[in-house]
């Protein structure tokens, strides 16, 4: 199934429930950002090494947890009219431009903050700079 096919089933869940009344966009970011923050809460107090989460007994709870995420975030997309598949293929574009892999493999920086970028320039493929974006 697409992305799109899973927003779609999330979607009838909802309009079969009569939800949709309570899915203003505004709301839904909120939630998403709610169950997100539960999905952390999950990691909370785990060592940094080794296979996280470090509690094997909370797998499943990530699992659930990354299924509400999604059914927020379906949810919002639905409602506030973005197409998951179009802005997840924009956005890793924008991404693969900004953080070339030749030139940022193995470095946890922001693009701005690269030292053979100027501060703000945002770096092209071809490795030349363009103003802030």
């Amino acid at each position: 199934m697409t992305l799109n096919d899973w927003m779609g089933r999330v979607a009838a869940f909802s309009d079969e429930r009569d939800w949709a009344q309570f899915h203003a966009p505004r709301n839904l970011a909120m939630a998403l950002s709610v169950e997100a923050n539960e999905l952390l809460e999950l990691y909370l107090w785990c060592a940094d090494d080794g296979p996280q989460p470090a509690q094997e007994a909370r797998r499943e709870r990530v699992a659930g947890e990354v299924g509400d995420v999604l059914i927020c975030l379906f949810n919002l997309c639905h409602r506030a009219g973005i197409d998951p598949e179009r802005a997840l293929a924009d956005k890793l574009a924008e991404a693969a431009r900004r953080y070339p892999a030749d030139r940022v493999r193995g470095r946890a920086l922001k693009y701005d903050e690269y030292p053979e970028w100027r501060t703000g320039e945002t770096p092209d493929p071809d490795g030349t700079s363009r103003g802030p974006r």
